[in-house]
C-alpha cells in the first residue's frame, strides 16, 4: 500500500460540516484512500455507507434525493453516520443534488470521489458553496515513491539517505521520470505488465473522459494534439501551428487543450511578465500531470536512455513539485521569458515577492549563476533565488539577493518555499 500524504488532510476533515469532495485522474488512488477512512471509522465504532455510482444497483438510490435519504437511514438510522459515494460525477446535475441533501440537515457527514473536473469543479461550485471542500488528489509524488521504494525506513531522513546514496538517487529518480506516479504502475514490477496498464489507464481516459464526456468527433486530432504536447514539455504553445499539425481550427485547439487541463493531463503555465514590449505576455507553456503519461503518448515504455529527454523530464517533475506545493496557497506559478530568448524555467508569485526558480539536470559542482537568471534578478530584485539541481548544496549573495542551490528532494520538502512564503 502506498501511502498518501493527503489522508492525513482528509483524516481531519471528517470532523468538519462541509461534503468532502475528492477529484482527480481516474485510477489515481481515490477509492482506496476512501477506503482507508472508512477503515479509519470502523476503527472509531462509526457508521458508515459507501456507494458507488458505477454500479448499478448503487445507482438506483440515487433517482430521487428522497430515495437516497430512504437508503441510509435503512443503513445508517437517524444517528451520526458517513456515508461514501464514489464516481459522483456520475450523476447529473450532482451539484443540485448533494446541495438539496446537504441542505435537509442530516446527522451525516457526506465523502464524495469523482474523476475528471470539468462537473465537479464547474458545476459543483456553483452549487456547493460553502457547502463543501475540495481535494484534489494528484498522482503518487516522487517523496511517497522514494518512502514506498524504500518500505518507509526512512521517513524522517529521507533526504540524509538520498545525499550519502548518489547510485540509488539516481536509480529511484530514473525509474520515476520514466513511469511517473500512478499507483498501479509504481506497484508493479514488470515492465512489460506496467505498459499493459498505462495503455489501459490512457485508453480509458481518451475513451470515458473525453470522446465521451464532449463528444468529440475528432480523436484522432485529439490524440496528435497531446503527442505534441509530449514533445513540447517546458516549450512555449503556438497555437495555430499546432492547430495546422493537428488539421483542427485555432479555436478548436485551444478547446482541446481546454478540455485536456480540466481532465487532469496537462497543465498549462502562463508567463510572468511586467514590460509589454519586451516580455512574452500571452504563450504559455505545457507540463504534464503524470510523466508516465507523458511518455506513453510519445511511445516510450521503459528507462529514459537519451540525456536531453530526462532534463526535460526532471524540469516537469520540477513543475510538479512546486504545483502540488502551492495550489491551496494562493500563489501563483510561472514562467519568465524575454523576447531575445532570456528564460527563467518557473517563478513563484509569493504576491508580496517573486521567488526565481532555475533547474538544472545535473550534479552541480560549484554554485554558478546563468545569464537569464541574473537578468531577472536584475531587474526585478528577489530578496532570493533558487537553482534546483541534482546534488549541490549552497548559498552566495548577489547584489541584495540570497541565491540557494539545492538538490531536488529539498524543494520536494516544501520548506524551501515556505520560509520565503511566511
Amino acid at each position: 500500500m502506498i501511502e498518501r500524504t493527503l489522508l492525513k488532510e482528509l483524516t481531519a476533515h471528517l470532523s468538519a460540516p462541509e461534503i468532502t469532495l475528492i477529484i482527480g485522474a481516474r485510477q489515481v488512488g481515490k477509492t482506496t484512500l476512501m477506503d482507508q477512512l472508512r477503515s479509519h471509522l470502523a476503527a472509531r465504532g462509526e457508521q458508515t455507507l459507501y456507494l458507488n455510482l458505477d454500479f448499478e444497483s448503487d445507482a438506483a438510490h440515487f433517482s430521487t434525493q428522497e430515495t437516497l435519504i430512504r437508503k441510509i437511514l435503512l443503513e445508517i438510522g437517524a444517528g451520526k453516520g458517513y456515508v461514501f459515494i464514489d464516481e459522483i460525477q456520475r450523476k447529473s446535475n450532482a451539484g443540485l443534488f448533494l446541495k438539496g441533501i446537504y441542505d435537509r440537515k442530516l446527522p451525516c457527514k457526506f465523502i464524495c470521489s469523482g474523476s475528471g473536473s470539468l462537473e465537479l469543479k464547474e458545476k459543483l461550485d456553483e452549487s456547493l458553496v460553502g457547502r463543501k471542500r475540495i481535494f484534489e488528489l494528484l498522482p503518487v509524488s516522487f517523496k511517497e515513491y522514494f518512502h514506498y521504494q524504500t518500505h518507509y525506513r526512512y521517513t524522517t531522513t529521507w533526504q540524509q539517505f538520498l545525499e550519502s546514496h548518489p547510485e540509488k538517487q539516481t536509480s529511484l529518480l530514473n525509474d520515476y521520470l520514466a513511469f511517473g506516479g500512478y499507483p498501479r504502475i509504481i506497484t508493479e514490477e514488470r515492465q512489460s505488465e506496467k505498459q499493459r496498464i498505462m495503455h489501459d489507464i490512457f485508453t480509458s481516459y481518451i475513451d470515458r473522459d473525453i470522446i465521451s464526456l464532449i463528444r468529440l468527433e475528432r480523436p484522432d486530432a485529439f490524440n496528435r494534439m497531446i503527442q505534441l504536447a509530449a514533445s513540447q514539455i517546458g516549450n512555449l504553445v503556438n497555437i495555430s501551428r499546432w492547430a495546422s499539425h493537428c488539421g483542427v481550427a485555432s479555436t478548436t485547439l485551444q478547446t482541446y487543450l481546454w478540455y485536456a487541463q480540466r481532465t487532469f493531463l496537462i497543465r498549462l503555465l502562463p508567463p510572468w511578465h511586467s514590460n509589454l514590449g519586451k516580455e512574452i505576455v500571452k504563450s504559455p507553456m505545457v507540463y504534464f500531470v503524470d510523466l508516465g503519461m507523458r511518455n506513453y503518448s510519445v511511445g516510450l515504455y521503459g528507462p529514459i536512455l537519451h540525456q536531453g529527454e530526462a532534463a526535460f523530464l526532471f524540469q516537469n517533475l520540477i513543475h510538479n513539485i512546486l504545483h502540488e506545493w502551492m495550489q491551496w496557497r494562493g500563489m501563483t506559478l510561472h514562467f519568465w521569458r524575454t523576447t531575445d530568448k532570456a528564460e527563467v524555467d518557473f517563478v513563484l508569485d509569493l504576491k508580496h515577492d517573486l521567488l526565481p526558480i532555475e533547474v538544472k539536470h545535473s550534479r552541480m559542482k560549484k554554485p554558478q549563476i546563468g545569464r537569464s537568471l541574473m537578468n531577472f534578478m536584475q531587474k526585478y530584485k528577489p530578496a532570493e533565488a533558487l537553482v534546483v539541481n541534482l546534488s549541490l548544496r549552497a548559498e552566495l549573495q548577489v547584489n541584495g539577493t540570497r541565491v540557494r542551490f539545492m538538490p531536488f528532494y529539498e524543494l520536494a520538502d516544501g520548506d524551501a518555499i515556505a520560509e520565503r512564503a511566511g
